[in-house]
């Protein structure tokens, strides 16, 4: 495009007072995203806006976790000033912020050629899983197991759980996270094995993270209990999960009603994150979070 078509172009940091843009932008491309979900995500993180004269055209924001970890998404160009190059200025802006760490995010089919120009590398996939008309499974818990409210004493246990399930740094995210969520733990014998927050998010209430040890065969059943518990609390109102692949659980949410909608592509650069095997993750925060 001619130089003076993109003279009034710029790009700056992203501001709070962005956030009604970014929203207009988000239900421009048919993502579900309340300003109170740009709100959160925002306060976790920092990022870029693209602004051609007043309009605000494009939106990119990444998080850091620890020293050595982070992601980003929330990437968005109008589609009338796609083809611009706007979306890789963006990206070579978040990742300039973001430095040597360890990057995660979750792309389209048609975003994964540019990702990989700038570094990524598949690792994954991501399904997402959403419906309001679902059933309710019934699992039962093993012997000296129970479902309990998260209290305050956990979050230090809850951090690690979700930590080593993730390979990223949850030590600020996870306890922001707790203030916005509803969440309980499974406990056997008096310990914390697993997890599972629900929130308000988009269109209804988003399930994750789900996380489990797996230091014996019964993972999948106990992270099956955490998503049934909330499930029926949340029976007839519109419920989304994302859940890993290699979780294996995909095809049992279909069976329930939870239909999959979309597969995205997980990717990383500058390496794949430390994953603990002693720890699974069975739904992520979401797909800008990882």
């Amino acid at each position: 495009m001619p130089a003076a078509e993109t003279s009034t172009l710029v790009y700056r940091p992203f501001a709070a007072d962005d956030i009604a843009a970014a929203h207009a932008l988000s239900v421009d491309v048919k993502w579900p995203h309340r300003a109170d979900d740009w709100r959160f995500v925002l306060d976790a993180g920092a990022g870029f806006i693209a602004q051609d004269g007043e309009r605000v055209v494009g939106t990119a924001l990444c998080w850091k976790y620890g020293e050595h970890g982070g992601s980003l998404g929330m990437v968005i160009v109008a589609p009338d000033c796609q083809g611009r190059g706007i979306g890789r200025k963006l990206m070579e802006l978040l990742l300039e912020a973001l430095g040597e760490r360890i990057t995660v995010l979750h792309a389209t089919p048609a975003g994964e050629p540019l990702y990989a120009k700038l570094g990524f590398e598949r690792i994954g996939a991501i399904h997402q899983h959403q419906s309001a008309d679902f059933k309710v499974p019934r699992i039962d818990l093993a012997q000296g197991e129970r479902l309990r409210a998260i209290e305050p004493g956990d979050t230090g246990t809850l951090v690690d759980l979700a930590s080593r399930a993730s390979g990223l740094d949850r030590s600020a995210l996870l306890p922001a996270l707790l203030n916005v969520s509803r969440g309980i733990v499974l406990e056997r014998d008096g310990a914390v094995v697993g997890f599972s927050l629900l929130r308000e998010f988009g269109r209804g209430h988003a399930i994750g993270p789900v996380v489990s040890v797996t230091d014996d065969r019964q993972h999948a059943r106990r992270a099956q209990a955490l998503i049934a518990h909330w499930l029926a609390h949340n029976e007839d109102r519109f419920t989304r999960i994302d859940m890993p692949d290699e979780s294996g659980l995909s095809t049992w949410l279909e069976s329930i009603g939870l239909k999959r909608v979309d597969t995205v592509i997980k990717m990383a650069r500058n390496g794949t994150p430390p994953h603990d095997a002693s720890v699974a993750q069975f739904a992520i925060i979401n797909q800008a979070l990882g």
